[in-house]
C-alpha cells in the first residue's frame, strides 16, 4: 500500500511530490524520449499556473485543453488546477457538435490547443460563433505563450481548497447533450487515493497508460493515481496495439488500465514483448469484461487481470476485485472501496442480497454536481448523498457486485428482461467475433427483439446462421438475437466503450439509405 499521506488540494499534492521525490522521474513520453522528475514538474506546473495568474482570470475560471495524451498535457492540466481554475478536457473524437456544446457551456475563457487539433476547435467556435482566446500547446515543450491578451477585467486568484472545482468533465451524451460533471480537487485526490491504495500501487511501480486523458479512467485511474502514489507514469501520444508491449517490456511497466476492447483487440494481435517480468497486474474498467476475454487473456500471458467499476460522476473507480491471491471473481468488478455500494429499489431503498436493483454509490469522490443543471443533480444525488450510476446489479453474500446492465439498454421482450450484456458475451465466445453489442428493437408481437452487431475477427470466415445457432444453443430462442448485423466497426465512446443506444439509428438509418 502507498505510505503517501491524502492531500487536500493539488497544491499540497504537487509541493509534497517536489519535496518528498523530486530526482525521481514522474513522467515519460516513449515517442519524445523525454523524462521529467517530480520536481521539474512542479516548476513547469507552477510556471503554468503563474502565467496564467498575469492573464487575470478570476477563480475557478473555466479553461479548456485540446490535446492528444502527452506530458505537455499532463503539465498544463496539473497548472490549470494548481492555480484554482477549473481544467475542461475536451473530447477530441466528439464532434463539432459536442465540442461547440461544450465551449459554450462551460464559459471557457482560453483553450489550450495542440496543433493536430486547431482545425477541429477553430470550427468548434465558428459553430459557436464565439471567439475564445487560444494559446499554442507543443507536446514536448508544454504551452506557447505568446501574445495572450490580459482579461478585459483582471482579477487575482484566490488560493484553491479542498472545495474548488478542479475538473469539468462532460459526459459522452449518448441520450442528448453531454452533463458537465463537477469534481472538485479533494474528489480528484481521493480518487487517485482509491486507485493507488485498492491496488496496492507503490512509488516503485511504473504504470503505461492506454486511455485518453479527457476520459476519467486515463485522468484519474493513471494521472492521478501515480500523482497520489508518487509513482512513474509512461505516456505514449496514442494507444497503438502494435507498441503497446513494446512500450511495456522498455519501460518495465508494471501495470496499466485498459477497457475490454483494448484487451480484444491485444489478444487478437499475434505479437507480445518477451520480457513481461515486471508487469504484475492489469486493470479493466469502463465497461464489463467478457468472461471469455477475461480467461484468454489471464491464459496467453500469465497476468491477473482487476476488473473493477467506475464512472465520470465518482473520479472513476467504485469498486475493485481484490489483488491476487485474494479471491477475484469473473465476471465481477468486485467490491465497495473507499466507498460505500447499495443494492436499491425504485425508492432507492436496499434490496435483500441476491435481488436485482440500481447500483447505487456514496462517498467522497462523489462528483458536487452537474454544471448549471440543479434538477439533473437532484435526480441523481439522493438528499441522503446516493449517487444512483444508471447501472443495475446485485450484491452477492460475498459483497461482490454482479452487473446485469444499463437501465436504459434494457431489453423487455414479451414482459421478460433480458440483459444486453449476456447477448454480447454468447456472441464473443464465438471464435470468429472480435466485437459484439446487443440492442432493442421496436416490436409489435413482443414490444421489443433482440438483435446484435458485430465484428469479425481479421480474415475469420463464419455465416450468419451459424452464429445465430451458437447464440441459441448457449442462449435459449427467447434471448438469442433475432437478426445479426456485421459491421467494419462499432460505434464507441472515447474510453473506447460501444456506444449500445446508436446502434439501432446506425443500422436502421443505413438501411434506409439503401
Amino acid at each position: 500500500m502507498t505510505n503517501m499521506p491524502l492531500c487536500k488540494d493539488f497544491k499540497q499534492q504537487i509541493n509534497l511530490n517536489a519535496t518528498e521525490h523530486g530526482a525521481r522521474i514522474w513522467l515519460a513520453s516513449p515517442e519524445a524520449g523525454i523524462e521529467i522528475s517530480f520536481a521539474e514538474a512542479a516548476n513547469r506546473i507552477r510556471d503554468i499556473a503563474q502565467e496564467l495568474d498575469k492573464i487575470g482570470h478570476p477563480s475557478g475560471a473555466s479553461i479548456a485543453i485540446a490535446a492528444p495524451n502527452s506530458i505537455a498535457a499532463c503539465l498544463t492540466f496539473m497548472g490549470i488546477v494548481y492555480g484554482g481554475y477549473v481544467a475542461v478536457p475536451l473530447n477530441l473524437v466528439a464532434g463539432t457538435k459536442v465540442l461547440t456544446y461544450t465551449l459554450k457551456h462551460s464559459q471557457a475563457r482560453l483553450v489550450f490547443v495542440a496543433e493536430e487539433c486547431a482545425k477541429l476547435i477553430q470550427l468548434a467556435m465558428q459553430e459557436a460563433d464565439k471567439h475564445i482566446p487560444t494559446c499554442k500547446l507543443h507536446l514536448e515543450t508544454g504551452p506557447q505563450w505568446g501574445q495572450i491578451s490580459p482579461a478585459q477585467t483582471a482579477a487575482q486568484p484566490d488560493d484553491p481548497n479542498t472545495d474548488s472545482i478542479g475538473l469539468l468533465m462532460y459526459t459522452s451524451g449518448t441520450t442528448g447533450n453531454p452533463k458537465g460533471v463537477m469534481l472538485s480537487q479533494y474528489n480528484l485526490l481521493v480518487a487517485g487515493h482509491f486507485i493507488s491504495t485498492g491496488h496496492n500501487i507503490k512509488k516503485d511501480d511504473r504504470a503505461l497508460c492506454v486511455l485518453p486523458i479527457y476520459h476519467i479512467n486515463g485522468l484519474c485511474v493513471t494521472l492521478m493515481g501515480t500523482t497520489v502514489s508518487a509513482s512513474m507514469l509512461v505516456i505514449p501520444y496514442r494507444f497503438s496495439v502494435s507498441s503497446f508491449w513494446t512500450h511495456i517490456a522498455n519501460y518495465k511497466c508494471s501495470w496499466f488500465s485498459a477497457v475490454p476492447t483494448q484487451y480484444a483487440y491485444i489478444l487478437n494481435h499475434t505479437e507480445s514483448a518477451a520480457d513481461l517480468s515486471h508487469l504484475r497486474f492489469a486493470r479493466s474498467a469502463s465497461a464489463p469484461l467478457s468472461p471469455d476475454i477475461h480467461r484468454r487473456f489471464e491464459e496467453r500471458f500469465n497476468i491477473p487481470i482487476i476488473e473493477t467499476m467506475g464512472l465520470t460522476e465518482t473520479g472513476s473507480q467504485i469498486t475493485t476485485n481484490p489483488m491476487p491471491p485474494a479471491i477475484r471473481k469473473t465476471g465481477s468488478p468486485g467490491k465497495a472501496f473507499g466507498n460505500e455500494i447499495m443494492i436499491g429499489d425504485e425508492n432507492l431503498s436496499a434490496v435483500p442480497v441476491g435481488t436485482t436493483g440500481e447500483i447505487l454509490v456514496r462517498g467522497a469522490n462523489v462528483m458536487r454536481g452537474y454544471l448549471n443543471q440543479p434538477e439533473e443533480t437532484a435526480k441523481t444525488i439522493s438528499p441522503e448523498g446516493w449517487l444512483r450510476t444508471g447501472d443495475l446489479g446485485y450484491l452477492d453474500e460475498d459483497g461482490y457486485v454482479f452487473v446485469s446492465g444499463r437501465i436504459k439498454e434494457l431489453i423487455i421482450k414479451g414482459g421478460e428482461n433480458i440483459a444486453p450484456r449476456e447477448i454480447d458475451e454468447a456472441l464473443l465466445e464465438h471464435d470468429a467475433v472480435l466485437e459484439a453489442a446487443a440492442f432493442a428493437v421496436p416490436c409489435e408481437n413482443y414490444g421489443e427483439r433482440v438483435e446484435a452487431c458485430i465484428r469479425l475477427k481479421d480474415h475469420a470466415q463464419t455465416g450468419l446462421e451459424e452464429l445465430l445457432a451458437h447464440c441459441r444453443a448457449r442462449l435459449g430462442k427467447l434471448k438469442a438475437p433475432d437478426t445479426i448485423h456485421i459491421l467494419a466497426d462499432l460505434p464507441k465512446g472515447p474510453s473506447g466503450k460501444v456506444q449500445r443506444l446508436k446502434l439501432f439509428r446506425l443500422v436502421y438509418h443505413a438501411k434506409n439509405q439503401r
